[in-house]
């Protein structure tokens, strides 16, 4: 009976085996440069949105405009890869701008250290009652992009030529 917990824990917890535990020891190694990478990225992609004409507004702590940009740079040393912009359009819109990117690929999954878009009206936030979606700013023309370790300026040129096609 003393070893019923025991036994009843090794049950209940997945324990990582020694090659992932290598894999996550090998990756940190370099975590800083690729998080360096990501928010240099993703703020020079925001800033070349946010004068788009196109765009209707980009949502990124590290612009000036954003509500938490004075907290952001008082207790963080840089921002995340992930940011959204709302696009001038629709859904079809929205649609459009994804179907044609060639260097973000679409997903749900945001954050690795490829480039990645999401529509998170039809993706991530599809069960939430439409009248919530609306309250929290989560319309159809809401795009959400994950900026990985590509070339920025290769980036740029991807989002220029898909939001031609709107």
């Amino acid at each position: 009976m003393g070893h019923l917990p025991l036994i009843i824990y090794n049950k209940l917890f997945i324990v990582p085996s020694p090659f992932d535990c290598s894999q996550v020891l090998r990756s940190l190694k370099t975590l800083a440069l690729r998080m360096k990478q990501h928010s240099e990225s993703s703020l020079q992609i925001a800033k070349y949105l946010e004068s788009h004409p196109k765009v209707e507004g980009v949502i990124h702590p590290g612009l000036p405009n954003h509500p938490h940009y004075e907290l952001t740079k008082r207790k963080t040393s840089g921002d995340s890869g992930i940011f959204s912009i709302y696009i001038k359009g629709n859904l079809d819109s929205s649609k459009k701008i994804l179907q044609s990117l060639k260097k973000f690929t679409l997903a749900e999954s945001l954050g690795g250290y490829e480039s990645l878009a999401e529509l998170p009206s039809v993706m991530t936030h599809a069960s939430v009652p439409p009248e919530q979606r609306e309250k929290l700013r989560i319309t159809d023309n809401l795009i959400r992009l994950s900026v990985g370790l590509e070339d920025v300026k290769s980036l740029i040129l991807d989002l220029e030529q898909a939001l031609k096609a709107i």
